[in-house]
């Protein structure tokens, strides 16, 4: 598995999916290969959907203290990467990317999101939804 290796801006260092958030206007399908281009130096193509989660965040479980709670939807895509070399975003949080064995994900400190992509990678549901995946805060220990 692909993963980025964020570092906020209090030096807080956790490893999530490449990925970000979609503009205003922009189809989620046409924003996943320039995100990853754009996080790992990766080029890729889309494969196929896995599906979709939605997670309420409240105020108190947002990495940004002082920010109001809201709803986080993720679309979840099968990437293959089809070349470039693995970089640092240039002027951005992803310190570094790496290919990562799945056993080994359970021990990083990672983004409860990359447990969603697990469980959706490995049960591919017909709905494009998984159960709630519990890991205890957005952040997984």
């Amino acid at each position: 598995m692909l993963l980025a290796h964020y570092v906020g801006p209090k030096g807080e260092r956790h490893w999530p999916l490449p990925g970000g958030k979609v503009e205003h206007g922009e189809d989620p399908f046409d924003a996943v290969i320039p995100e990853v281009a754009e996080e790992t130096g990766c080029d890729g193509v889309v494969e196929r959907l896995l599906g979709v989660d939605s997670k309420v965040i409240s105020a108190a479980d947002r990495l940004t203290p002082g920010l109001p709670g809201h709803q986080n939807v993720g679309i979840f895509y099968r990437v293959g990467i089809t070349g470039g070399p693995l970089r640092p975003e240039p002027n951005g949080e992803t310190a570094d990317s790496a290919w990562t064995l799945i056993p080994d994900v359970a021990r990083l400190r990672r983004s409860s999101l990359v447990d969603v992509r697990l469980a959706l990678t490995q049960t591919l549901p017909a709905t494009g939804h998984v159960d709630p995946v519990l890991v205890g805060g957005l952040i997984q220990l």
